[in-house]
């Protein structure tokens, strides 16, 4: 297999520098050569999750960002607040790659066995750095596609679909009957539901308007509560005493609503109380946050007893918690299923320039449920 490969290539990157300005731009970047167990991907897809834009955007305001550069290369620049600095600090004066995951074909390899068997392949990747031409790569962080698979349908391999298993997965392990997800409409959202639908999972949606309901209904989705509804938390009680879920991933983050779940869990749990307890129910509530779709504070009302837990919830310590070898069931699952409940659904696909264009960044940087924007850093070359 012959294939042309530049001496350099375009990499987005993203820097904070001392005096607290963001700078965003395209570099040329020199190609690396493939170590033995490495490989040189074309990236030829890459999504843009939520993740992704805390390291691309940082604590800037880019409500005040400013375009320069060519057309081709732009540059986009955006003060950081003085008082953000400090957080930035680990960061400063570092050019630094983005993108979490990204899918694309192997041109060349190391000397490995298990290299060489990748080459022509279209792989899947996790590992940052993947809104870039190519990228080096190791074996070990790339997932062989299915042949009848394209790398736009395999681009969105880890985060969303691991994360999701990843719920079920904690859900199972400490010991819930059933779960409760927020922000429920999106890629994530969607494909939680069809593996609850597929698992036999009882699964309480939480959205925010009629056509985010209408959406899950249309999958199969029996509960769904939307917020605006001016019996919210009525609904969501019923819901949750239909399912007895007493645990909740949260991926807004910011405001009432974890500590309404909370609320509105203690109720359903004391609908049928087995005695009274002034300290409310003995069964244990959970809500984990894994995003901040808001960013303000987390407000909570303590009127939901003692057995209850708030925190965090991240997919890389979860996976470093369950080892590789059960890392490795997910990923083929997620293979094997990736047309089904794995698929995802983009509405927007960019260039790394247009990435960069100040409309563009407006819309993608207000992570919309439903606006899902995928990276072709190839696209048009």
């Amino acid at each position: 297999m012959t294939i042309s490969i530049p001496a350099t290539a375009l990499q987005l990157q993203s820097l904070i520098r001392n005096e607290g300005e963001l700078e965003i731009s395209l570099a040329e970047v020199e190609m690396l050569e493939p170590t033995a167990n490495e490989v040189l991907v074309r990236v030829e897809a890459a999504p843009i999750n939520p993740s992704d834009l805390g390291l691309l955007f940082g604590a800037a305001d880019m409500a005040a960002a400013v375009m320069s550069g060519e057309a081709e290369r732009p540059v986009i620049t955006a003060p950081v607040p003085a008082k953000a600095m400090k957080a930035m600090a680990g960061r400063l004066g570092q050019s630094m790659p983005v993108g979490n995951e990204g899918a694309g074909v192997v041109v060349k390899t190391g000397s490995s066995a298990a290299a060489q068997s990748l080459l022509g392949k279209k792989v899947a990747m996790l590992g940052g750095a993947m809104y870039a031409q190519y990228r080096c790569i190791g074996v070990d962080q790339c997932l062989l596609l299915p042949d009848d698979a394209t790398t736009e349908e395999g681009a969105s391999c880890f985060v969303n679909p691991i994360t999701a298993l990843g719920m079920v997965e904690t859900m199972r392990s400490e010991g819930h009957k059933a779960l409760v997800h927020a922000a429920a409409a999106s890629n994530l959202g969607l494909m939680l539901n069809r593996i609850c639908i597929n698992d036999g999972i009882s699964l309480v949606n939480i959205v925010r308007k009629q056509e985010q309901v209408d959406l899950l209904k249309s999958q199969g989705a029996k509960f769904v509560c939307n917020t605006e509804s001016p019996d919210f938390l009525a609904e969501l009680t019923d819901a949750l005493a239909a399912t007895n879920a007493t645990v909740a991933f949260d991926p807004i983050g910011g405001g009432k609503l974890a500590g309404q779940i909370l609320t509105c869990m203690e109720a359903a749990l004391n609908r049928n109380p087995r005695e009274y307890s002034r300290y409310g129910s003995t069964t244990h509530k959970q809500v984990y946050i894994y995003g901040m779709l808001d960013p303000s504070r987390t407000e909570i009302a303590r009127n939901f007893g003692f057995s209850w837990g708030m925190g965090g919830w991240l997919l890389f310590n979860f996976l470093a918690k369950i080892g590789p070898a059960a890392e490795d069931k997910l990923r083929q699952r997620v293979v094997g299923e990736l047309k089904t409940i794995f698929a995802s659904n983009y509405s927007h696909e960019i260039s790394l320039a247009e990435a960069l264009q100040i409309d563009v960044i407006n819309a993608y940087v207000k992570k919309s449920t439903g606006a899902k924007y995928l990276m072709k850093p190839n696209k048009g070359i």
